[in-house]
């Protein structure tokens, strides 16, 4: 006789009903710490104050102006050059300033941080690979009418089901679950009341044409890494170009200071001349007018001093950016002194040598590499994706069955009872457009950066001649901006001999001494300009100008989670300053892992071009 169990419906089945649905309800409210889930809440938007966005705040600096009174009337040399001259001096070399540069400078910080980035792509890419723990649980009660005595009108179960799924890179996914349950039905006819299951499930499935084989299922890591080693490729690019803007701000920051001590000693000259001509028309040698066009001079000049002191304090300060060296910040009056000076030298260029050097060595050329083998991928990938999904499914189950846990896996282990099943799905686009749209738009995209890398080419071809022709050019113009100097300063000499004697006016003496003044400043320039096309031609070479390599690592993965001071962030954007009000200050931004470069000093490899003598020409 069959042992039956009948589940006698409960009075409070309904009542259960209810509170179940309202737990359902209730729990996104809950969630939501009590917010309407349907509508939308302020807090949803993480909206600023609008007036920081909408309200143009009006500036007025007449509280600013200086009194009438203690306004001064005539500039002096000492006023034009306080800023400078009292400022505490700070002596730097172009190698200091590089190497703060690869320290401290925040443009190249940031750049760091691409790789890094880059990196965690081809981490997340990875990661679809990984392991992946399932669990899925169970519990249901079912009353329901019958038509059949042999049909169950109540039952209860119960039901887990753990399980791994491991996708291969070939394509394949491997799946094994444990399903076990537990069921309790009011069937007279039931032989095993309660009965547990638990079975054994291997699965899997193997796509037979597209989306098959290593190939076409590592393309977004093979991608991602591309692209990680392209923002390699673009961060070294930046260091170079930082490197290379310290150069060119070192060597402007040198001409904008001559430029003041030419100014400075033009000045003096404007002076001693002013007290010739007083000397002069003191002793009625001369007439009161050389005294007026020597005064003249002299305003000229101290105009000059004010516009060469102030470019000064704007270089500096710029090269002051660019290092952001803690000790020495933008807005400090410290006066940089330039201590590395020009050191210029006629070179013999080997032009196709370093045409193929630049064709090598530049990051443009392997990022555009980089992204032509992307390319590449693209096109076998896009080809794979248009053919069938022909997929094949496999499964192997071992069955357990008892009136008891134990006495179901028991039935398990003895492998009395087994299942295995085989399928094959397909799905055909009939047409297949988007697939063959796909194809043709990788390949289009593969010639036009063909095309770019042949732009590039000639455009490097252009760099590296345009900058050996400006070095070629500028070597003369460093010798012929000599000759000037000397023989401006023989024709001065000359003027201020023939005043002397009066056969000569102040404004003769002042013009001589200003065309001495401009052939200095075309000394200078032409001394920066050099320095400036050999930077200008190593760079265009894609490696740096001096004696040492510099290595450079990315910045560190944090390890971190989250920001925790977000929502201070969040609260400082939504704060409006009333009137009078100083400016809410953000919160303090928390310390970023420092990038690792370091600089090293090792011997550079033999360069291209040989010097030569200034006499050896």
């Amino acid at each position: 006789m069959k042992h039956a169990i009948k589940l006698t419906p409960s009075p409070f089945r309904s009542a259960r009903a209810i509170i179940a649905l309202a737990a359902l309800t209730a729990a996104p409210l809950l969630i939501s710490c009590g917010g309407n889930p349907l509508s939308s809440v302020e807090d949803d938007y993480a909206r600023i104050a609008p007036e920081r966005l909408r309200q143009i705040t009006a500036r007025n600096f007449d509280d600013q102006k200086k009194p009438a009174e203690a306004t001064s009337k005539t500039p002096t040399p000492d006023q034009a050059k306080a800023r400078l001259e009292h400022a505490e001096k700070v002596t730097l070399s172009i190698e200091d300033c590089r190497a703060a540069a690869l320290t401290n400078n925040l443009d190249l910080k940031i750049a760091m941080m691409d790789p890094t980035i880059a990196k965690e792509n081809v981490s997340r890419e990875e990661a679809a690979f990984e392991s992946l723990f399932t669990l899925r649980g169970a519990w249901s009660e079912t009353d329901s009418p019958t038509a059949s005595d042999l049909d169950s009108s109540a039952a209860r179960s119960k039901s887990i089901e753990p399980g791994v799924r491991i996708p291969l890179r070939t394509g394949e996914t491997v799946q094994v679950t444990l399903p076990v349950s537990r069921l309790e039905t009011n069937n007279s006819f039931s032989t095993l009341n309660p009965s547990y299951t638990s079975d054994l499930v291997f699965s899997l499935s193997q796509p037979l044409l597209r989306g098959a084989g290593r190939r076409a299922n590592t393309y977004a890591i093979k991608i991602a890494s591309l692209n990680a080693q392209a923002a390699e490729a673009s961060t070294k690019l930046e260091a170079i170009r930082q490197l290379a803007t310290v150069d060119r701000a070192y060597w402007r920051l040198f001409l904008v200071r001559r430029e003041l001590e030419v100014a400075q000693q033009q000045y003096e000259l404007a002076v001693t001349q002013l007290e010739r001509a007083q000397r002069r028309v003191n002793a009625g040698n001369a007439p009161e007018i050389e005294v007026i066009r020597a005064q003249a001079g002299v305003a000229d000049r101290l105009e000059a001093i004010i516009v060469a002191a102030n470019k000064a304090l704007t270089q500096q300060r710029e090269l002051k950016r660019i290092i952001n060296r803690p000790d020495l910040p933008v807005d400090a009056d410290t006066q940089l002194i330039t201590a590395t000076p020009p050191d210029p030298a006629e070179f013999v260029f080997d032009a196709p040598t370093l045409i193929d050097a630049a064709l090598r060595d530049r990051m443009e050329m392997l990022d555009l590499e980089l992204r032509l083998a992307a390319d590449a991928l693209s096109v076998d990938f896009n080809r794979s994706q248009a053919l069938p999904l022909v997929t094949m499914d496999y499964s192997y189950r071992v069955n357990g069955l008892g009136g008891s846990l134990n006495r179901s896996f028991q039935v398990m282990r003895d492998n009395r009872f087994e299942d295995w099943s085989v399928g094959l799905s397909a799905q055909v686009p009939i047409g297949n457009e988007e697939a063959k749209s796909r194809i043709r738009q990788s390949i289009l995209q593969r010639l036009q950066r063909l095309s770019t890398k042949e732009a590039r080419e000639q455009s490097i071809r252009r760099e590296v001649l345009d900058a050996i022709d400006t070095i070629n050019s500028g070597w003369q113009r460093v010798l012929a901006s000599r000759q000037s100097v000397i023989l401006n300063t023989r024709a001065f000499q000359a003027e201020q001999r023939q005043f002397d004697v009066g056969n000569s006016t102040s404004t003769n003496v002042l013009d001589a001494a200003a065309r001495l003044a401009e052939s200095q400043f075309a000394e200078a320039r032409a001394l920066t300009d050099y320095q400036v096309a050999q930077i200008d031609l190593a760079f265009a070479t894609g490696t740096l100008l001096g004696a040492g390599k510099v290595d450079w690592t990315p910045a560190p993965t944090p390890t971190q989670g989250l920001d925790p001071q977000l929502p201070e962030w969040l609260d400082w954007l939504k704060r409006v300053p009333g009137p009078g009000d100083p400016e809410p200050t953000p919160p303090a931004a928390p310390d970023a892992p420092p990038a690792a470069e370091s600089a090293t000093a090792t011997p550079a490899p033999a360069p291209s071009a040989d010097p030569v003598p200034p006499g050896n020409q």
